[in-house]
């Protein structure tokens, strides 16, 4: 009488997450799928775009150019939390739902103490 075989088989794909070490290859990351019309390309672009915005907040900051500054950080937030959205990654939209949250709060005690 023959053994049955007790290895599991589904439709993941192991090498696409490690790289191989013959051929010297990186390992890649899991594509999430396209969700809302968006394909990878789009959301790379989105992530990019928000990236680079939020960078240009953080220069306006250190140059003191407000409210530049928040509008900036406004458009980053937004775009990575559309990510998130987009990707169904908790934790993304949680930490820019935060720091909305938290720029909101600086935004309303300012204005609370301005002349």
């Amino acid at each position: 009488m023959a053994l049955a075989s007790t290895a599991q088989h589904d439709s993941f794909d192991a090498g696409t997450l490690v790289g191989s070490p013959l051929t010297g290859s990186e390992p890649k990351a899991p594509v999430p799928p396209a969700r809302f019309g968006i394909g990878p390309n789009g959301v790379m672009i989105l992530k990019w775009g928000a990236s680079i915005v939020q960078i240009l907040g953080y220069s306006a900051t250190a140059f003191g150019m407000t409210p530049l500054n928040i509008y900036l950080f406004l458009v980053g937030l937004i775009g990575w939390f559309a990510v998130g959205v987009i990707w169904r990654d908790k934790a993304i939209m949680l930490i820019h739902v935060v720091a909305l949250v938290a720029m909101g709060a600086g935004l309303l005690s300012s204005a609370g103490s301005a002349p």
